[in-house]
């Protein structure tokens, strides 16, 4: 399928290619299997130049330098930023010893857009996932924050990632949250196809509340058409956010 052949994102009017570049091995940061950033340009050069928009990273991928890797390409070649949906995710906490330096609290939430923000060198994002579920934080919160980060412009378009069915239906209640249009996709990542029973307990949860779903290996989104949700997953006892160690070998300048 041509990459410039758009399809929408999910119930939004958003426009998106049909695969999306996801560029979690842009850089050679240690514990990454990334590659270099000559060879990252290049391949992101490649998917624009074929028609490609639609691209996807995360604040920790190599530990940030995924972000800036796009970032500087973006301000080296003008006008481009413009033309494309920028997405990264939220969750992992890059600054060990700092307890609210990741998770989905309004605080670390706020904190680590701002520095992902700063790396891509882009006053907003077009789409900003939650990457995994924060046990520790009210759902509540995290929707009011992401709602507020809407209503200032920072970014466009939100949705979950590696999140239980059950919850990604309370937060679209009307109480959590105040976003409509602005909730776009419902994303689980491709070993959860072959996990036994998860793709039920991620597909169930999308019908009743009108979310469409895509896969980190499959886009377009696909709407599910799972009758009704599950009721089988347990919460667990809260434990502490996702914390990685930075050693990052790129210079912040």
């Amino acid at each position: 399928m041509p990459l410039d052949h758009y399809v929408t994102l999910g119930r939004s009017g958003l426009r998106v290619s049909p695969f999306a570049l996801g560029a979690m091995t842009f850089g050679q940061d240690p514990g990454g299997a990334g590659c270099s950033v000559e060879e990252s340009e290049k391949i992101l050069a490649t998917y624009l130049d074929r028609g490609g928009n639609f691209i996807d990273t995360a604040n920790f991928y190599t530990n940030g330098h995924s972000e800036k890797i796009l970032g500087d390409f973006f301000a080296a070649h003008p006008g481009r930023r413009e033309h494309v949906v920028l997405a990264s995710k939220f969750f992992t906490n890059l600054y060990p010893g700092d307890p609210n330096g990741g998770g989905a609290g309004r605080t670390s939430i706020i904190g680590q857009l701002d520095e992902t923000l700063r790396r891509l060198r882009t006053d907003h994002l077009d789409l900003y996932w939650l990457h995994n579920w924060d046990r520790n934080t009210p759902i509540e919160e995290t929707m009011r924050t992401l709602d507020d980060l809407v209503r200032a412009g920072k970014i466009r378009y939100l949705g979950f990632s590696n999140t239980p069915a059950w919850l990604t239906a309370q937060a679209r209640r009307p109480h959590c949250s105040r976003t409509g249009p602005h909730w776009s996709p419902y994303r689980w990542n491709f070993h959860c196809w072959h996990a036994r029973s998860s793709r039920g307990r991620w597909w169930s949860g999308c019908a009743p509340v009108a979310l469409t779903s895509i896969s980190s290996n499959e886009v377009p989104p696909r709407t599910c058409r799972v009758p009704r949700c599950t009721a089988s997953s347990r919460r667990r006892s809260p434990t502490p956010c996702a914390t990685r160690r930075v050693r990052a070998s790129w210079s912040e300048s």
